[in-house]
């Protein structure tokens, strides 16, 4: 008798999946989901919005070796772009969560570029003509950028939760985050290389607008793929959507944070 048990221990064993089997299996259901053009679509949009270059690498060495921006100004720098994000957060849920998604990316993206473009008054400093102190446009400038770079964040993280399927919720959200993750740093490897390939060094800021204004202009391409929005499905009033959205919320006030 117990080596029969043993026997149809083993063979219950035997039957249960690997991890390898359950990795494919995983893996499979993904790609089923990521595939259908309601998933796709979005989030071709969402990826190329975040990969677009930017020029914070050569305009940080600007800050500290051009206009020699203290390390403990640059800390507070970086606290007040923290509640700005925090206040951006808080706008967001208050008073944009209703905005249409469509809508709200593209008032966000248009906004920007001038907004971003400020840094060229900086950088050839105008500022000081109007009797502002380098540091303070800086650390308003900043702030500004913050706030609204994290109001637009939102929208996406919403983008990412809706377009996730039930049954493969938990998991294709936390696959669309890696990817975003890894959209953001293509976004600065392309700056980067701007940068080197315009001469701009730690030392040689000459070319550093061209790069700003380069840069700046590259985040309205992302515009020509929003109609892509449209495939997405805007009913997330099943559990799946609700838990999904609810994870977009915590990761967008963890990345404020």
């Amino acid at each position: 008798q117990q080596q029969q048990q043993q026997q149809q221990a083993e063979q219950a064993q035997a039957q249960r999946p690997s991890n390898l089997d359950k990795l494919k299996g995983q893996a499979s259901e993904i790609w089923e989901a990521a595939r259908q053009p309601n998933v796709l679509l979005p989030m071709l949009f969402v990826l190329a919005w975040q990969a677009t270059p930017n020029a914070s690498s050569g305009f940080f060495y600007f800050l500290t070796n051009k206009i020699q921006l203290r390390p403990e100004f640059l800390g507070r720098v970086q606290v007040a772009s923290s509640v700005a994000s925090l206040f951006g957060v808080w706008l967001y849920q208050t008073r944009l969560k209703d905005v249409p998604i469509k809508k709200l990316l593209f008032a966000c993206t248009v906004l920007s570029v001038p907004l971003g473009l400020s840094q060229l008054i900086l950088i050839n400093g105008l500022n000081r003509n109007l009797g502002i102190p380098d540091g303070w446009f800086a650390l308003g400038d900043d702030v500004v950028l913050s706030a609204l770079g994290e109001i637009a964040f939102m929208p996406l993280l919403v983008v990412s939760a809706k377009v996730c399927p039930v049954g493969v919720e938990g998991t294709l959200f936390a696959t669309l985050m890696s990817l975003f993750n890894l959209a953001g740093i293509v976004s600065q490897e392309l700056g980067a290389a701007m940068t080197s390939f315009f001469g701009v060094t730690e030392t040689n800021f000459d070319n550093l607008g061209l790069v700003v204004l380069l840069c700046n202009l590259s985040s309205l391409v992302p515009l020509t793929l929003i109609n892509f929005l449209d495939r997405l499905t805007l009913d997330v009033e099943s559990e799946g959507g609700s838990e999904a959205e609810t994870s977009a919320s915590q990761v967008g006030t963890e990345e404020a944070k």
